[in-house]
């Protein structure tokens, strides 16, 4: 069996369906991980899947992988990421395996791992990896029982009694690109109270009128669009797994998920006074200067849904996001990333106010920035790349390490980071000023060009 180690990433299994994700490898995966969760003690996982064509193949494999080694398997079909996550309560599973590619080109599919509510991440699928290699996997002599449900009902009536908006009603557009999010929300958004705009909710992993990835502005032009032409109050938008959330605002406007964590901050940090704020790396200056002047405490931390969750857990976080559109609620929720309880909290701030969106965000710093740009650079060099940009940078600025290298410059930050999801480097530039982010922004430039990347332009 041939399999490619650079698809164990850090916090999840990811590759091109039909080479890297060949039967073979599946089913090892699924043994490896049915052995690893039975030496925890765990004989029941979940398994749901998004709406990708590889997916159903990918499913089946890996739960005749997960019967083969021994473990019971309730099969939840197509369903969000969030709903998989809850499975875990809801059916006692103290495993789970979502199959999903996420906001990743179609031709791509992948495997996201959960041990007792936490998503497995960095050394954990390493493991997995070695012990594959290894062969060490189970090959029970019975067998494990498979058993199917559809949760999404239940899923719903869960999300309403968590959170229930306020008197103003609501107009809402949901663009749901096609994915997951299409199976539920209109429902949803409808049993919430609002008056409801959807866009592309039917399911086909084809994708066939944009890429499921809220944060790409191109990806948002039929929303804009509708938004304006309703005349919604918001626009909300989901990648491919509705994990993560997009937002425009009323004049069509996109929000940027920093900006959105300073308003649900607002919303917190009166009731958690002093709580510490996990900031990603790739956020804004905008929200360190929100969360102080509101009594937060910013804390640097990695990118990465799973390693924000750990970050979470070790310091009893109440709140976390990522610029991406991942929000992590455990004020009020389970503290997994969950865009219909994320809309849900956004549309509960809106209906307790007569303001826009746009003017409740006005007063929440803007500084000039790059949107988030992403250079080709292989998995086997990205990683050298970045220490080597990482060790220059040091020798001449003070810097944040915690994840590649945050530079930081009078009037403004580059932050230059190796994606653990796809080959290639990730870069954003902000400045205090226009021309701060044109100085900061020209070095950066520099300084990756100085390692032989491939020219890129700056986007904004």
């Amino acid at each position: 069996m041939q399999i490619s180690p650079t698809i164990f990433r850090e916090y999840d299994i990811r590759g091109v369906a039909d080479s890297d994700l060949t039967y073979d490898v599946v089913m090892s995966i699924g043994r490896a991980f049915g052995t690893w969760l039975l030496r925890r003690g765990v004989n029941k996982t979940a398994v749901g899947g998004d709406v990708r064509e590889s997916t159903p193949r990918l499913s089946r494999t890996l739960i005749e992988g997960l019967l083969r080694a021994g473990l019971d398997v309730v099969d939840i079909g197509v369903v969000t990421t969030p709903v998989l996550y809850w499975s875990q309560y809801r059916l006692d599973a103290g495993g789970a395996v979502m199959i999903t590619g996420s906001h990743n080109p179609k031709d791509m599919n992948g495997l996201k791992l959960a041990f007792n509510g936490a998503t497995l991440y960095g050394d954990e699928i390493q493991e997995i990896l070695r012990m594959i290699l290894a062969d060490d996997m189970a090959d029970a002599k019975r067998p494990g029982e498979l058993s199917s449900v559809d949760l999404k009902p239940d899923y719903i009536d869960m999300l309403l009694s968590k959170c229930a908006l306020g008197p103003r009603r609501l107009k809402v557009v949901a663009d749901s690109g096609n994915g997951t999010a299409g199976l539920m929300i209109r429902e949803y958004l409808e049993a919430l109270g609002c008056e409801v705009v959807s866009l592309f909710d039917e399911p086909d992993g084809s994708f066939p009128n944009h890429h499921p990835d809220p944060q790409q502005r191109k990806n948002l032009a039929a929303l804009i669009e509708a938004v304006r032409r309703e005349k919604a109050d918001v626009g909300v938008a989901f990648d491919g797994d509705a994990d993560r959330l997009g937002v425009v605002d009323e004049r069509g406007e996109m929000i940027w998920g920093d900006i959105l964590m300073a308003l649900y901050w607002r919303e917190i940090l009166p009731k958690h006074p002093g709580a510490d704020v996990i900031v990603e790396v790739k956020c804004s200056q905008s929200l360190v200067d929100d969360v102080k002047r509101h009594g937060g405490r910013p804390l640097f931390w990695k990118s990465g849904h799973s390693v924000i969750k750990a970050k979470m857990k070790e310091i009893k976080a109440v709140f976390a996001g990522e610029l991406s559109g991942h929000f992590f609620f455990a004020d009020e929720y389970y503290g997994f990333d969950d865009s219909f309880y994320a809309a849900a909290r956004l549309l509960r701030i809106l209906s307790f106010t007569d303001s826009t969106l746009s003017e409740l965000l006005s007063d929440i710093p803007h500084y000039p920035s790059t949107a988030e740009v992403r250079i080709d650079c292989a998995d086997e060099r990205k990683f050298d790349v970045v220490t080597s940009l990482r060790d220059k940078a040091l020798k001449d600025h003070e810097a944040i390490t915690v994840d590649g290298v945050r530079i930081l410059y009078p009037g403004g930050w580059g932050l230059i980071r190796a994606s653990n999801t796809q080959p290639v480097i990730v870069t954003r530039c902000e400045g205090r000023t226009e021309a701060d982010l044109e100085r900061v922004s020209s070095d950066v430039r520099r300084r990756l060009l100085d390692e032989g990347l491939p020219a890129f332009e700056w986007t904004y």
